[in-house]
């Protein structure tokens, strides 16, 4: 797991979905450590940006989701980045239980949430995101950024990585 990854959402009828990309979510990155971005976002071509989750409480941040789908918070987000900017790394990645399998899981510091982590090859993993005393899902993908070819997973949007 350790790199950079780019996420893409799976719609599972979870309050969230469509927010994270709406609000230019990129993905996740990983350090030898262990110790996770674990929300990135690219808000110009070519740079990332590390933010806070224990800046949006995830259950205010579920019931206000339907806000967070829309234009509007699309256009004044990216101006938020410097108060929302985490000043270092906001998860630990570690292994743990889920359905009777043991799996890898990025806790989040300051929130009550785990992403567990499932496999699909050599480049690609499925996640899913549990909070606390929450039975809903949230679904997505990510896919390992090739640090020899950054664009080809940036698509057009970036040819270079920027800590932020």
């Amino acid at each position: 797991m350790i790199g950079l990854w780019r996420g893409s959402e799976i719609a599972a009828d979870h309050p969230l979905d469509g927010v994270l990309e709406n609000l230019a979510w990129f993905g996740k990155r990983f350090q030898s450590d262990l110790k996770a971005d674990a929300l990135l976002f690219q808000f110009k071509p070519g740079s990332l940006v590390p933010l806070e989750p224990a800046a949006f409480p995830v259950r205010l941040a579920i019931r206000l989701a339907p806000l967070g789908r829309a234009k509007l918070a699309r256009a004044i987000f990216p101006h938020l980045q410097q108060v929302l900017h985490a000043r270092r790394t906001t998860a630990m990645l570690t292994l743990r239980m889920i359905d009777g399998e043991e799996t890898a899981a990025m806790v989040y510091d300051k929130q009550p949430i785990a992403d567990y982590f499932r496999r699909i090859d050599e480049t690609e993993v499925a996640g899913m995101m549990v909070v606390d005393d929450d039975e809903r899902r949230y679904f997505f993908r990510l896919r390992k950024v090739d640090p020899s070819n950054p664009s080809s997973v940036f698509d057009d949007r970036a040819a270079s990585l920027d800590a932020g």
